[in-house]
């Protein structure tokens, strides 16, 4: 069974009395466990894409699948439970909270989804990528490639069933980029999970199970 589909996706931003296609009507399928990349050039639609699918923005016009059921026009406090149940995003700049500690933010999801194991979770995650020793860290204390692999634990914290991550290696050296990208693939196949990536590294992209291009809003190709 398909895990995600698209049906003729058209985003529409408005400014003044001009109206701009951001996407337009983009359609894709992408089934369970797979590596999907989906690259393009700055403004090509990459990132608003990947908002649409993962149910952070909303459409214009078209549908969203997950599993069969359509996000779409989900009422917004559904949709908040599914997204923290079901997906987890990874950001290009972390988006951690900077009050609260490494464990706490990876702990946050589970927390809002009412697991009684959240921090016991967290803490096993942190230990899985080499961070047990910044469990009390707060963000500021921690480096770009600390930030981005508690990024990842966070998202991988409720064991969702797909995981969208937008530029993860964006900005990290060369060297970090690696051990993220690394390090995201085997939470993949450890957690059977199925992974929807925008990247613009070549990279990056070789390691996909399928690539999908992107050109002024519209999918030129797919590879894969």
């Amino acid at each position: 069974m398909t895990i995600l589909r698209a049906e003729q996706l058209t985003k529409t931003f408005t400014i003044g009395d001009r109206a701009t296609n951001v996407l337009e009507k983009v359609s894709l399928s992408v089934e369970p466990e797979e590596f999907l990349v989906i690259k393009g050039s700055s403004g090509s639609g990459k990132t608003t894409l990947l908002t649409l699918l993962s149910g952070l923005d909303r459409p214009t016009d078209g549908r969203v699948f997950i599993e069969n059921r359509d996000i779409t026009d989900m009422p917004e406090d559904t949709l908040a439970v599914f997204r923290n149940r079901d997906i987890g995003y990874v950001f290009q700049s972390f988006h951690l909270v900077p009050g609260l500690t490494a464990q706490e933010n990876i702990m946050f999801p589970a927390e809002l989804a009412g697991d009684r194991e959240a921090r016991q979770k967290a803490a096993r995650l942190m230990e899985r990528v080499g961070l047990g020793h910044r469990i009390q860290n707060f963000s500021h204390q921690l480096s770009g490639g600390e930030k981005q692999r508690v990024a990842i634990c966070r998202a991988l914290v409720n064991e969702p069933k797909l995981i969208f991550a937008d530029e993860p290696t964006g900005n990290l050296d060369s060297e970090n980029g690696r051990a993220i990208l690394d390090l995201l693939l085997q939470a993949k196949q450890a957690s059977r999970t199925t992974l929807v990536l925008v990247t613009h590294s070549p990279e990056v992209a070789d390691r996909a199970d399928r690539i999908i291009t992107l050109v002024d809003g519209r999918i030129k190709d797919s590879v894969g």
